[in-house]
């Protein structure tokens, strides 16, 4: 049990912990953001294509029976299928997918240029401390004076 705590305190103490923790407060606050962003612009617009159809009131109820909306339905005491909410659900998770996969892109691609960036200016030569000659950074021995390199301090240009 002692290194059960012991375990659970580094990872507490981890900066991961907190990422996590910044990752989910922003989280909940994007997921407000896309569910005004379905609610107030997305549905209003679908609904005027789909012929003034309001997602939030289509539903079913079990009893068979009309009803002008879910809550007058509910407070008849009917059990109702909210296929529209079901709809809305499903809306908001296709957003919140694109959105975070457009951002995995971005962030992909930015890695990647980073990336390419580094490897341009990582140093392909350097010079040997014996002659002077300019020799591939893998050398282990210089091909002009066959000095070897092993242990040599070497200026990397």
């Amino acid at each position: 049990m002692k290194k059960f705590f012991q375990e659970f305190r580094e990872f507490a103490v981890q900066g991961n912990m907190f990422a996590m923790a910044v990752g989910i407060i922003i989280g909940g606050a994007f997921t407000a953001i896309v569910t005004s962003l379905v609610d107030h612009i997305i549905n209003p617009v679908l609904g005027i294509f789909m012929g003034g159809v309001d997602f939030t009131n289509l539903f079913y109820a079990l009893d068979g029976n009309k009803y002008a909306t879910v809550e007058a339905a509910q407070e008849a005491g009917v059990g109702v299928i909210q296929y529209g909410a079901f709809i809305m659900a499903i809306i908001n998770f296709i957003i919140i997918a694109l959105v975070v996969f457009c951002m995995l892109k971005f962030f992909n691609s930015m890695n990647e240029k980073i990336k390419k960036q580094k490897e341009e200016e990582a140093p392909t030569v350097k010079t040997c401390p014996f002659c002077q000659t300019e020799i591939a950074i893998a050398a282990t021995r210089c091909p002009n004076c066959t000095s070897l390199l092993d242990d040599v301090d070497m200026t990397i240009e």
